[in-house]
Protein backbone atom coordinates (compact mmCIF):
# COMPACT_ATOMS: atom_id res chain seq x y z
CA UNK A 1 0.00 0.00 0.00
CA UNK A 2 1.36 3.37 -0.83
CA UNK A 3 1.91 6.29 1.57
CA UNK A 4 -1.09 8.39 -0.55
CA UNK A 5 -3.35 5.28 0.49
CA UNK A 6 -2.46 5.10 3.83
CA UNK A 7 -2.66 9.25 4.29
CA UNK A 8 -6.42 8.76 2.36
CA UNK A 9 -7.47 5.88 5.40
CA UNK A 10 -5.51 8.04 8.48
CA UNK A 11 -7.78 11.38 7.17
CA UNK A 12 -11.23 9.44 6.79
CA UNK A 13 -13.73 10.97 8.96
CA UNK A 14 -16.08 8.68 11.58
CA UNK A 15 -19.87 10.09 12.30
CA UNK A 16 -21.91 8.05 14.19
CA UNK A 17 -23.82 7.13 10.62
CA UNK A 18 -20.86 5.60 9.09
CA UNK A 19 -19.85 3.73 12.63
CA UNK A 20 -23.44 2.01 13.29
CA UNK A 21 -23.16 0.93 8.96
CA UNK A 22 -19.86 -0.45 9.23
CA UNK A 23 -20.97 -1.87 12.81
CA UNK A 24 -24.47 -3.40 11.39
CA UNK A 25 -22.58 -4.78 8.06
CA UNK A 26 -19.50 -6.86 10.46
CA UNK A 27 -22.83 -7.75 12.33
CA UNK A 28 -24.48 -8.95 9.31
CA UNK A 29 -21.34 -10.51 8.44
CA UNK A 30 -20.46 -12.51 11.77
CA UNK A 31 -24.07 -13.94 12.04
CA UNK A 32 -23.83 -15.47 8.46
CA UNK A 33 -20.45 -16.88 9.22
CA UNK A 34 -22.01 -18.75 12.44
CA UNK A 35 -24.82 -19.97 10.31
CA UNK A 36 -22.92 -21.38 7.45
CA UNK A 37 -24.73 -18.81 5.37
CA UNK A 38 -22.30 -18.38 2.29
CA UNK A 39 -24.89 -15.98 0.29
CA UNK A 40 -25.36 -13.65 3.62
CA UNK A 41 -21.20 -13.11 3.77
CA UNK A 42 -21.44 -12.42 0.27
CA UNK A 43 -23.80 -9.55 0.83
CA UNK A 44 -21.39 -7.66 2.67
CA UNK A 45 -18.42 -7.82 0.42
CA UNK A 46 -17.59 -6.10 -2.68
CA UNK A 47 -17.42 -7.43 -5.91
CA UNK A 48 -13.41 -7.24 -6.00
CA UNK A 49 -12.99 -8.02 -2.41
CA UNK A 50 -9.79 -9.99 -1.86
CA UNK A 51 -9.32 -12.66 1.12
CA UNK A 52 -5.64 -12.93 1.85
CA UNK A 53 -3.55 -15.84 4.36
CA UNK A 54 -0.80 -13.09 5.32
CA UNK A 55 1.76 -15.51 6.21
CA UNK A 56 0.96 -18.39 3.81
CA UNK A 57 0.35 -16.37 0.71
CA UNK A 58 -3.05 -17.72 -0.38
CA UNK A 59 -5.28 -15.14 -1.98
CA UNK A 60 -8.73 -15.64 -3.43
CA UNK A 61 -10.14 -12.95 -5.51
CA UNK A 62 -13.90 -11.30 -5.73
CA UNK A 63 -16.95 -13.06 -4.63
CA UNK A 64 -16.23 -16.37 -6.12
CA UNK A 65 -12.91 -16.68 -4.51
CA UNK A 66 -14.87 -15.94 -1.29
CA UNK A 67 -17.03 -18.04 -2.17
CA UNK A 68 -14.46 -20.88 -2.45
CA UNK A 69 -12.56 -19.36 0.60
CA UNK A 70 -15.51 -20.19 3.19
CA UNK A 71 -16.99 -23.26 1.67
CA UNK A 72 -13.51 -24.92 1.59
CA UNK A 73 -12.78 -23.25 5.33
CA UNK A 74 -16.66 -24.96 6.21
CA UNK A 75 -15.85 -28.09 4.88
CA UNK A 76 -12.61 -28.66 5.93
CA UNK A 77 -13.66 -27.23 10.02
CA UNK A 78 -17.16 -28.19 9.71
CA UNK A 79 -17.34 -27.41 13.83
CA UNK A 80 -15.67 -24.19 13.37
CA UNK A 81 -16.38 -21.51 15.83
CA UNK A 82 -14.71 -17.50 16.69
CA UNK A 83 -14.70 -16.29 19.83
CA UNK A 84 -14.53 -13.23 19.44
CA UNK A 85 -11.96 -11.37 22.14
CA UNK A 86 -11.35 -7.93 20.58
CA UNK A 87 -13.16 -5.70 17.98
CA UNK A 88 -12.04 -2.41 16.66
CA UNK A 89 -14.57 -0.19 14.36
CA UNK A 90 -13.35 2.93 12.99
CA UNK A 91 -13.83 4.48 9.05
CA UNK A 92 -11.08 2.29 8.17
CA UNK A 93 -13.02 -0.77 8.35
CA UNK A 94 -13.13 -3.62 11.46
CA UNK A 95 -10.47 -5.05 13.24
CA UNK A 96 -11.01 -8.05 14.95
CA UNK A 97 -9.47 -10.76 17.11
CA UNK A 98 -11.12 -14.46 17.94
CA UNK A 99 -9.97 -17.69 19.77
CA UNK A 100 -10.76 -20.43 17.07
CA UNK A 101 -11.42 -23.91 17.92
CA UNK A 102 -13.00 -26.75 15.29
CA UNK A 103 -11.76 -29.97 14.34
CA UNK A 104 -9.79 -30.84 11.25
CA UNK A 105 -11.41 -32.79 9.14
CA UNK A 106 -10.77 -31.95 5.67
CA UNK A 107 -8.33 -30.43 3.32
CA UNK A 108 -6.92 -27.03 4.20
CA UNK A 109 -4.32 -25.10 2.35
CA UNK A 110 -2.84 -27.92 1.32
CA UNK A 111 -2.56 -29.64 4.42
CA UNK A 112 -4.77 -32.78 4.54
CA UNK A 113 -7.53 -33.66 7.56
CA UNK A 114 -6.02 -34.73 10.86
CA UNK A 115 -9.22 -35.52 12.66
CA UNK A 116 -7.59 -34.10 15.41
CA UNK A 117 -8.91 -30.87 17.58
CA UNK A 118 -7.69 -27.07 16.71
CA UNK A 119 -6.93 -24.24 18.19
CA UNK A 120 -5.22 -21.06 17.36
CA UNK A 121 -5.59 -17.13 17.91
CA UNK A 122 -6.82 -15.05 14.16
CA UNK A 123 -6.45 -11.69 13.88
CA UNK A 124 -8.47 -10.09 10.62
CA UNK A 125 -8.88 -7.04 9.06
CA UNK A 126 -12.03 -5.99 6.79
CA UNK A 127 -10.88 -3.38 5.10
CA UNK A 128 -13.94 -0.86 4.42
CA UNK A 129 -14.68 0.68 0.67
CA UNK A 130 -16.50 3.88 1.47
CA UNK A 131 -17.66 4.22 -2.17
CA UNK A 132 -19.32 0.65 -2.26
CA UNK A 133 -20.57 0.53 1.77
CA UNK A 134 -19.20 -3.05 1.60
CA UNK A 135 -16.08 -4.68 2.84
CA UNK A 136 -13.27 -5.54 0.71
CA UNK A 137 -12.29 -8.71 1.98
CA UNK A 138 -10.24 -10.45 5.30
CA UNK A 139 -6.12 -9.72 5.49
CA UNK A 140 -6.13 -12.66 7.99
CA UNK A 141 -3.55 -13.42 10.45
CA UNK A 142 -3.17 -16.32 12.97
CA UNK A 143 -0.81 -18.50 14.88
CA UNK A 144 -1.50 -21.65 13.71
CA UNK A 145 2.36 -22.97 12.66
CA UNK A 146 1.05 -26.17 11.94
CA UNK A 147 -1.17 -24.51 8.78
CA UNK A 148 1.46 -22.63 7.76
CA UNK A 149 2.86 -25.41 5.24
CA UNK A 150 1.73 -25.46 1.66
Amino acid sequence: MGHEKVIELYRRKMTPELYNQIRQEWKTHSIAEDNRDIPGLMSTLTDDCVYEMVQTGHKWHGKAGATQFYTELLTAFPDIHFDLQYIVIGPQGVYEEAHVTGTHQGEWLGNPPTGNPIEFNVTILFPWDMEKQKFQGERIFFDAPEMLSR
